[in-house]
């Protein structure tokens, strides 16, 4: 049965950019080969289920699903318009320092990883005494993503 909009998939994924650097995958080997699993110790990396077109993966990737069957091997590749977006470099925010230490309950740390109310995910960039700056752009903005796909199940 060939994938459409509406049917639950399970597939299992590794996700390269142009240069070969593997930035996701659902492969447990893959993920130690790469030094993910030391990255991301809590995550389980496990076959994914989802529903095609519940808008629970990058637009490229759900119209890559599309015509596949169990079974299907595939390589995806998605241009950044249809992953996360071109680089804008415009996304950054700063705050008063104390503020942000009220907000997210911590002090500030470069490289820190932050999640604003609306739910965007920033870094923080800088920090000085008075004032914290976050990069809000997701940090595979303006990159071409290739996804090499195996889809194990459609219902």
């Amino acid at each position: 049965m060939a994938i459409t909009a509406g049917d639950t998939v399970t597939i299992t994924y590794t996700g390269r950019l142009d240069d070969g650097t593997v930035f996701d995958t659902t492969e447990q080997s893959v993920a130690e080969e790469t030094g993910l699993l030391e990255e991301q110790p809590e995550r389980d990396f496990d076959p994914l289920t989802i529903e095609v077109g519940e808008g629970n993966l990058i637009e490229g990737m759900e119209e890559g699903l599309l015509g596949l069957e169990a079974g299907d091997s595939e390589t995806i590749t998605i241009p950044p318009e249809e992953a996360y977006g071109e680089a804008s470099g415009d996304q950054s925010r700063e705050f008063d320092r104390d503020d942000f230490e009220g907000m997210v309950g911590q002090e500030p740390v470069e490289g820190m990883q932050v999640q604003a109310q609306g739910g965007a995910t920033g870094t923080v960039t800088s920090v000085d005494d008075d004032t914290v700056e976050v990069d809000f752009e997701h940090p595979l903005a303006g990159e071409t993503l290739t996804f090499e796909i195996d889809v194990l199940s459609v219902e």
